[in-house]
């Protein structure tokens, strides 16, 4: 039993990357890596935080055409990575590569992007998608899902909606989420650990309310408290 939450170490070099996330072993539950870190550091770095003993969840929201991802998944197998991002935007015909090169190479579990956190409904309709969030997160949930990707990501907002028909073995990654009191930043759809968990939230996607706290472990000791442990 460990903890839902998947800190997000974003910063641009290793070393930063490690003095943060070593102190947090035996708190949180996994490690999320995003572009900018993969940027600067590329797969040895992903290895290096790997050794680290956590889950790694590497959030590169790829995104082009079907040949192209589907041999970025089976380039990114071999480093052992427990979770992947894809932009379900990219349509069917993407995913379902995508799904199958994960298979075949024994890749990670890949989870679709539905909406970013950071957008809203004047947003969607600014990109020439007119409809409002919670429509547009279901229908590429369901594009998703229907090409095999093992989960989702997800605003809190979205949660409840998608667990109500959502396989009970796919999973939710939740980002979003803040801590009472706590900064949104640029993050429109939020709510609290504890509330995402009781809608159906599998895993939770936490970031500057631990890394930009004066102590991340405690920090993050304050937040695992008032969740519950499961079974990863």
């Amino acid at each position: 039993m460990t903890s839902p939450i998947f800190v997000a170490i974003d910063r641009p070099s290793l070393d930063e990357a490690l003095a943060l996330a070593e102190p947090l072993t035996g708190i949180v539950g996994g490690l999320k890596l995003g572009l900018e870190f993969y940027s600067a550091e590329g797969p040895r770095g992903v290895e290096r935080m790997a050794a680290l003993g956590l889950p790694v969840f590497l959030d590169l929201k790829l995104h082009d055409i079907p040949n192209t991802v589907a041999g970025a998944v089976r380039a990114l197998a071999p480093l052992g990575v427990r979770f992947l991002t894809i932009h379900a935007s990219g349509g069917t015909p993407m995913l379902e590569a995508a799904a199958e090169a994960t298979e075949s190479a024994g890749g990670p579990t890949l989870l679709g992007v539905t909406v970013l956190t950071s957008l809203d409904a004047p947003d969607l309709s600014a990109v020439g998608q007119g409809t409002d969030v919670s429509a547009q997160t279901e229908r590429l949930a369901r594009l998703a899902v229907g090409a095999g990707l093992g989960g989702l990501i997800c605003s809190p907002a979205e949660i409840a909606a998608l667990r109500g028909w959502l396989p009970a073995e796919s999973v939710l990654m939740v980002p979003g989420i803040r801590p009472a009191g706590s900064e949104t930043g640029d993050q429109k759809r939020v709510l609290d650990p504890a509330g995402a968990m009781a809608l159906g939230a599998d895993f939770l996607v936490i970031g500057r309310p631990i890394t930009a706290a004066p102590d991340p472990a405690g920090a993050a000791a304050a937040i695992a408290s008032t969740l519950p442990e499961h079974h990863s």
